[in-house]
């Protein structure tokens, strides 16, 4: 893989993702139609092709980008579908900076530029039609605390799961769409997949985190989603 390749789209096929969360011993299905979903994470080349910005602590092209907030993550899908002659695909009253009203954030099903997955979306394209806790052997698809040494790695560098998708578990947490719990935690955004310093429990396709939307730290990043073509 080179960076010319990087940003590569992976048709997820329509199904019904059934998802759970430990704290509240609550589980719900969603139905899903066919969309489109980055077979990587954003990398850093990626990212400052189309922002001119690179705030990764460590440095490297085909390294994800890490240390973005989810408000950087949407501004970043506006700006690529703009980039591209897309419809950006999401909306603010309050503007994109990232201090207030991310929860008035307007999403516009029907535009086709890039955006966020949703965390159904995201666990049904990590499950990959499979109903284990992941894909494969761990140390073979993922980069975890016990293989990382505790640093980020070039994705693609593991195995990719039956639909081709890399890193879903491992390297970078990564940002979706949803709120995670708005009566408990407000705004709080949901994060998905475990990263290189977690512990192999959190790398499972059922793991959920929450994080601030303005939160930046150097093992959460993110990968882009479209709708499908009509």
């Amino acid at each position: 893989m080179d960076v010319h390749t990087d940003s590569r789209m992976i048709s997820v096929p329509a199904g019904q993702a059934t998802l759970s969360d430990r704290r509240t011993q609550r589980s719900w299905s969603t139905e899903l139609t066919a969309y489109r979903l980055a077979a990587y994470p954003v990398t850093q080349s990626q990212y400052i092709q189309v922002t001119g910005e690179r705030p990764s602590g460590v440095q490297g092209d085909l390294l994800p980008v890490e240390g973005v907030s989810w408000w950087d993550a949407v501004r970043f899908c506006n700006a690529l579908s703009a980039q591209e002659g897309l419809t950006p695909v999401y909306q603010s009253p309050d503007g994109f900076e990232g201090r207030a009203g991310d929860e008035r954030i307007e999403w516009d099903a029907s535009a086709d530029g890039y955006r966020l997955p949703t965390e159904a979306e995201w666990e049904h394209a990590c499950r990959a039609g499979t109903t284990d806790a992941r894909y494969g052997k761990l140390d073979d698809i993922a980069w975890h605390r016990g293989n990382s040494d505790e640093r980020l790695h070039t994705v693609g560098g593991k195995l990719p799961n039956t639909w081709g998708l890399y890193d879903m578990l491992g390297n970078v947490w990564e940002w979706c769409w949803d709120v995670y719990d708005a009566e408990v935690y407000g705004s709080y955004r949901v994060l998905r997949g475990g990263g290189w310093f977690d512990e192999h429990w959190s790398c499972r396709a059922s793991v959920r985190r929450r994080s601030h939307p303005t939160l930046r730290i150097d093992d959460v990043g993110f990968r882009v989603a479209r709708n499908m073509a009509p």
